[in-house]
């Protein structure tokens, strides 16, 4: 018989290995095996059909890099700040092929507890979402990296980060077919292809350092001086060999969007992103555009 003191050990082991299984990073990426030997081409560019929609970008085919410059985010008081000498992220936005785009494409993945638009254009209504936050999940997947990451550069205005985290996944990656659940068999585990769409968004990202690429210009937010289109524009052009969208609200006078626009050769996660003039014509006017500073208590420090 075991002693007691010996049970309590093995209970002791026991605990200590289920939590380190609970917390070490589990595998995200899809299953691509029936990728090997298929043809390679860009997506929108194929010009045979593309027969395996996990291993291209078949729904989705032009790919937005989407960036936000805010000034404060309205929870400074719960520690939600901005990232100081960046950008933040916005999203990964599948495009149709001709500029059109759908969203929330399978109800059955939808966690945006505030769905927006409510009402899909054929009359669908989008139900809020009620249950755990898209934060455990990734939890679930033990990738704390990957959260400390997100809180420090995917950053919501009003309302929790991960609220806006769902909302980017339930509108865009459900539009997106190498996010299928279909595309991770077999073996797919709940949740699975969000945590590998956040990953993606955040590599993808960091192909853009805006925030640099301006400041390298000249380019610096400010709160007395006003730039025009073209130095923006061309500042970024320099650096990517392609016109980005540049959005501006209040009459097209203050800058707050950057939008990069790609063709993918593969899959989203893992694929080649090439670079491509914007589809979309700025809502910037030709000059007096403010790019401000942002409010000092609004920023944090951060790493890259």
């Amino acid at each position: 018989m075991l002693s007691l003191i010996s049970l309590a050990a093995l209970v002791s082991v026991v605990r200590a290995k289920s939590h380190y299984l609970s917390t070490q990073n589990l595998p995200t990426y899809p299953n691509t095996e029936a990728c090997i030997g298929l043809p390679v081409q860009y997506s929108c560019e194929n010009t045979t059909v593309l027969t395996n929609s996990c291993c291209n970008v078949v729904q989705g085919g032009l790919v937005l890099q989407t960036q936000y410059w805010n000034t404060y985010t309205g929870l400074e008081s719960q520690g939600q700040l901005l990232p100081q000498g960046s950008w933040s992220i916005h999203g990964l936005w599948p495009d149709n092929c001709d500029g059109s785009f759908d969203q929330y494409c399978d109800l059955s993945r939808q966690y945006d507890p505030t769905p927006s638009p409510s009402t899909l254009p054929d009359g669908t209504t989008v139900p809020s979402y009620k249950g755990p936050s898209v934060r455990t999940f990734i939890q679930d997947f033990g990738r704390y990296d990957l959260l400390k990451y997100m809180d420090a550069y995917w950053i919501n205005q009003g309302a929790p980060n991960e609220n806006f985290w769902a909302h980017e996944f339930s509108k865009h990656a459900t539009c997106t077919s190498t996010f299928d659940v279909a595309c991770y068999e077999p073996g797919y585990q709940d949740h699975q292809e969000v945590v590998n769409f956040y990953e993606t968004v955040t590599k993808v990202f960091q192909m853009y350092p805006t925030y640099n690429m301006l400041a390298s210009a000249g380019i610096l937010p400010s709160n007395t001086t006003t730039y025009t289109l073209s130095q923006i524009t061309n500042a970024l052009y320099s650096q990517i060999g392609a016109v980005p969208y540049l959005g501006c609200y209040d009459n097209g006078t203050i800058l707050d969007e950057v939008w990069y626009f790609h063709h993918v050769i593969g899959t989203e996660q893992y694929g080649h992103y090439k670079t491509l003039n914007s589809t979309t014509q700025s809502s910037c006017t030709e000059s007096g555009i403010w790019y401000y500073e942002r409010t000092a208590t609004s920023e944090q420090v951060v790493s890259y």
